[in-house]
């Protein structure tokens, strides 16, 4: 009887895990955003999502980075593709828009106005963000610089949502790290800015894990 008593506790030890090992799994990161974010003309595994992964998990962290980013994309076509290039499931959107709207002189009304629009639509399914920013070249001139610069700070503040306030930090105007178009950051470009934004991150899932 007490063999019995003991396969039966057994049993309903493993019934017990089994749904918490079938839901186990990577945490799953989405990268959306343009071309800085697509990898353009990069390697697979140069692409900053890429990187970011390995990165992440060298440090122990069970994740998985896929990359939505489309090249030559504005804040209004990441906000028209947004529910399906972000699945459900998603656990943090690292959200990396307004570099080709500041490129093409877009009024930055608009750029806050989809990028306000895209985190609404984030909180609105519960999925957190870590917002990327973006700074205007300095020969749209000071006013459209000032307007652009104060879009990023004021959506993270309305949100609640951590900003790395220069995704291009540490590679814009660095020709050792852009490709030769003097935009887009090569390999070694992409290292750097991994290492810059890689603290947030970890906090980021540090934070979610904890309340898994």
């Amino acid at each position: 009887m007490a063999f019995k008593h003991l396969l039966h506790a057994l049993a309903l030890l493993v019934l017990g895990l089994m749904p918490q090992s079938a839901g186990a799994g990577p945490l799953q990161i989405v990268g959306f955003g343009d071309s800085l974010m697509a990898g353009y003309q990069l390697a697979p595994g140069d692409r900053f999502t890429n990187q970011l992964e390995k990165a992440l998990r060298d440090k122990g962290f069970d994740v998985s980075v896929a990359n939505a980013g489309v090249s030559g994309d504005t804040t209004s076509g990441g906000l028209a593709r947004l529910d399906w290039s972000v699945p459900d499931g998603t656990a943090l959107v690292i959200l990396e828009f307004g570099g080709n709207d500041m490129l093409r002189g877009i009024d930055p009304a608009l750029v806050d106005k989809n990028l306000d629009a895209m985190l609404a639509r984030l909180k609105e399914r519960d999925i957190p963000v870590l917002l990327a920013g973006m700074v205007a070249a300095p020969n749209l001139g000071h006013a459209y610089g000032e307007a652009f610069g104060t879009i990023y700070p004021r959506l993270a503040e309305k949100y609640g949502v951590p900003l790395y306030p220069f995704f291009l930090d540490g590679v814009a105007g660095n020709s050792a790290l852009q490709l030769e178009d003097a935009m887009h950051p090569n390999a070694a470009g992409v290292k750097r800015i991994v290492e810059g934004i890689l603290p947030m991150v970890e906090k980021a899932v540090s934070t979610l894990q904890t309340k898994s």
